[in-house]
């Protein structure tokens, strides 16, 4: 699937392109791609021009949504297919995505794709073939590509979550030059498709699962030694497991996870909100 092109919005938005209209202003200069680029719309009577498109002008806009153009109407960046997966605007520019009303991703203190960043500097990818297990918004593969990784082969298993990549302008698109081809981005369970990838042939892993309880599989004795069958031997590992409450759910999920990965080959230890392994 190609990415949309097309204006994209959340209500503040929306809301400063109506207040320049109302102002009597013949243009608004702004963003209308989430924060990528600054560009200029021009108003008319009942439509407004971007990019040599005329839109109606927008109303009845919720906040915490995401919009879009669908060609009929400006729709939100949400599905509904047994759960609720939508786009949701974060104040630093690249969104983060809810299933459900639960966040996938850490926005309170920062950036999602500068928490990526810090993250992926931990494999340090350049050069270097990079395995991506649960691609998500494709925020640690666009920090892979940034650094120079030879090539990153990624795994998105819901198709809802590949969808909203193809409207998140901040999401790296396998087809565009700027990818060049490093970018090997798969509709597929990763449980499953690790079985076909050969012995020792990557040489870093970055492993963001769901939460425990949604993809236990992802955390298993099983899993996390085909993760070492094929990651080279010094190879780095970066497991997200985030930071669970302990006093609530009475479990240590990540050092549960480190003491897993240690009978699985690995050397662990905590590292950020996750775990730093090293294949042995």
């Amino acid at each position: 699937m190609s990415h949309y092109s097309g204006p994209l919005f959340a209500r503040p938005d929306a809301e400063a392109l109506l207040a320049a209209r109302d102002a009597g202003a013949g243009t608004w200069t702004g963003s209308l791609d989430l924060g990528r680029s600054i560009d200029t719309a021009a108003f008319e009577a009942d439509v407004w021009r971007w990019r040599d498109h005329s839109y109606p002008y927008p109303s009845g806009l919720k906040d915490r949504t995401i919009y879009h153009w669908d060609g009929d109407e400006f729709a939100p960046v949400a599905r509904f297919a047994g759960s609720l997966i939508k786009l949701v605007p974060t104040e630093w520019g690249a969104p983060t995505f809810e299933i459900d009303g639960i966040k996938m991703l850490p926005t309170s203190k920062e950036s999602p794709l500068e928490d990526a960043r810090r993250k992926v500097a931990l494999v340090e990818p350049r050069g270097r073939v990079v395995l991506d297990t649960c691609g998500g918004l494709g925020y640690f593969a666009a920090c892979c590509l940034e650094a120079g990784v030879a090539r990153i082969q990624s795994f998105e298993k819901n198709a809802n979550v590949l969808w909203l990549r193809t409207l998140n302008p901040w999401s790296p698109d396998p087809g565009a030059a700027t990818s060049g081809g490093r970018l090997q981005l798969e509709h597929a369970d990763v449980a499953q498709a690790i079985t076909q990838i050969a012995d020792a042939s990557i040489d870093a892993l970055l492993h963001d699962p769901p939460r425990f309880g949604i993809a236990g599989e992802l955390y298993s004795q099983a899993f996390y030694g085909q993760l070492a069958r094929v990651l080279r031997r010094g190879g780095r590992m970066f497991h997200y497991t985030g930071s669970p409450n302990k006093l609530t759910s009475g479990r240590d999920v990540p050092r549960e996870v480190a003491k897993r990965l240690e009978q699985a080959g690995f050397t662990a230890q905590l590292a950020l909100d996750g775990v730093l392994a090293v294949r042995r």
